[in-house]
């Protein structure tokens, strides 16, 4: 606590001395200052593995909760924690240990973390793909009947219009006499 009081006192300098910043307090809001820690400790985080035992996101090294950590032994085991050092014995111990949210890690160092969606695998994802490329498919099919249906009746509109066959000695711009009808009676 007394690191703690020291280190607030020096920041409480720094804000009032040096920045000329009023002093605001998060009050209850302890996901504010875990988010800052976050971000200045993201390259220094661990998954969950089983109670107690973690593995480092970066470099897949197992590592333990020291047993002097506010987490150790807490009954609750956080998926996500950073950390501050890590301390070798006979095992590596993570110190000064805050749980945190895998999407701040996402957000605050983006170079390293990305996020899935739970429940997302690869069987998944190709059915999305598959079905997405069926209704494109679909999609194109029908473009392509309504295309020759425009077509057809196009065409239908242009042979109407010259379906009007002319014959040697059929009707023609020019008038013609009719030949006589043959007598019968005579």
């Amino acid at each position: 606590m007394r690191k703690a009081r020291e280190v607030r006192d020096q920041l409480v300098d720094i804000l009032k001395g040096s920045l000329k910043l009023e002093l605001k307090s998060a009050g209850a809001n302890w996901d504010a200052i875990r988010q800052c820690i976050c971000s200045a400790y993201f390259h220094q985080a661990a998954r969950v593995k089983s109670l107690g035992e973690y593995n480092d996101l970066r470099t897949g090294m197992p590592c333990h909760l020291h047993p002097t950590s506010a987490l150790y032994g807490m009954g609750y085991t956080p998926d996500y924690i950073v950390y501050h050092e890590l301390v070798f014995t006979s095992k590596e111990y993570m110190q000064c240990v805050t749980a945190v949210d895998p999407k701040w890690l996402a957000e605050m160092g983006p170079m390293f973390f990305s996020l899935r969606e739970a429940g997302a695998s690869r069987k998944k994802h190709a059915d999305l793909h598959q079905a997405k490329m069926e209704s494109e498919f679909q999609l194109a099919q029908e473009e392509e009947a309504a295309r020759a249906a425009a077509e057809h009746l196009r065409a239908q509109s242009r042979s109407a219009s010259r379906s009007q066959i002319i014959t040697p000695g059929g009707a023609s711009s020019i008038p013609r006499f009719k030949t006589p009808r043959r007598r019968t009676n005579l």
